[in-house]
């Protein structure tokens, strides 16, 4: 389909009205604190409570027939299965979705609710994808990767799309970053079309995999460690195609301890009284470290989700005390 910049500009029109466009909200409060005009992309408050909605509908709505009528095959840690789910249903399309066994069991029955059905795997997030690619290879089903699937990309791009039309002065977007799907997107459309506005990614300290790859130099220690952002946790397939996307669109990285992503999202529910899960923190966590290299300006928060168990993110918020978002943490 051409170009990946092309292929987003596609599906930009092609996800409608499926998926909606999400707001793009000024914080007065966080803009107040940080000395930053911090902007919130609200893609916590898409249909399936996350941005992955936008690949999975343009990668089903891109299948041929026999694709349709057969079902497809996906690997999830939560939200990528549930918007799979929820675009299979309402293409009637069936899906398997391959999952792991320490995925937290709310996302896993928010799956299950949407007619698809699972296939549980203990391991780790990549084998889990391993084994659901070679399960589909095997049945001659198509396969629906998080993140290593350029139509999947494209779909997450839109995002990118949105903000070029939603704030013409964009100075910086902050972007959490796991497989490199969404920010591979996103600075692609921007690139395109609004090179000035530079792409920050965003990792947690304790799993940078794809910025291993990025940035070997940056990175000393790069074992994987349980993190509040679990939607982005784990490690990538060796050949994604988001590897080399990534390696051209993103200008700046930044790593957060899990302090800080705790901090974060005490923040955004302090601020705008929203429940946001730990990869939505992980941004903000980004624009509060880089705060004084963006004083007064634009800057947008892919705010990426809000799929947390009520008492993991109470728990988080708790422990993060009432710090300011302006103060850096002490962990």
């Amino acid at each position: 389909m051409g170009s990946l910049g092309e292929a987003i500009q596609e599906a930009h029109r092609g996800i409608r009205p499926a998926v909606p466009v999400s707001a793009l909200e000024r914080s007065a409060a966080l803009s107040a604190r940080l000395g930053v005009e911090v902007w919130l992309k609200c893609e916590h408050l898409q249909p399936t409570g996350s941005f992955k909605i936008r690949g999975a509908t343009n990668k089903i709505r891109l299948l041929g027939a026999e694709g349709r009528r057969k079902g497809v095959v996906t690997a999830s840690t939560g939200n990528h299965g549930r918007a799979v789910a929820h675009a299979g249903r309402a293409a009637n399309v069936p899906v398997t979705a391959f999952v792991a066994s320490a995925a937290p069991h709310h996302k896993l029955e928010a799956i299950r609710s949407l007619g698809a059905k699972l296939l549980t795997v203990a391991g780790t997030p990549l084998e889990v994808e391993q084994r659901a690619r070679a399960h589909a290879e095997s049945v001659g089903l198509p396969y629906i990767s998080p993140y290593n699937d350029v139509e999947v990309v494209a779909g997450q791009g839109t995002i990118g799309m949105e903000l070029l039309e939603q704030l013409t002065e964009l100075d910086a977007v902050f972007v959490s970053v796991g497989g490199g799907g969404l920010i591979g997107g996103i600075g692609t459309a921007l690139r395109h079309q609004r090179p000035r506005t530079r792409v920050v990614g965003v990792w947690p300290e304790n799993s940078v995999d794809l910025l291993k790859r990025l940035r070997p130099d940056q990175v000393a220690d790069a074992t994987e460690r349980p993190t509040l952002s679990d939607s982005t946790a784990g490690a990538i397939e060796p050949d994604s195609v988001t590897i080399d996307i990534c390696k051209g669109v993103i200008d700046e990285t930044v790593t957060v301890t899990e302090a800080e992503i705790a901090q974060a999202m005490r923040q955004i529910a302090e601020s705008e009284h929203w429940i946001a899960e730990g990869s939505a923190g992980v941004a903000l966590a980004g624009v509060v470290k880089r705060a004084a290299a963006y004083g007064g300006r634009n800057v947008a928060v892919v705010l990426c989700g809000r799929n947390i168990a009520l008492d993991s993110f109470l728990a988080a918020i708790g422990g993060a005390g009432s710090r300011s978002a302006g103060q850096p943490s002490s962990a």
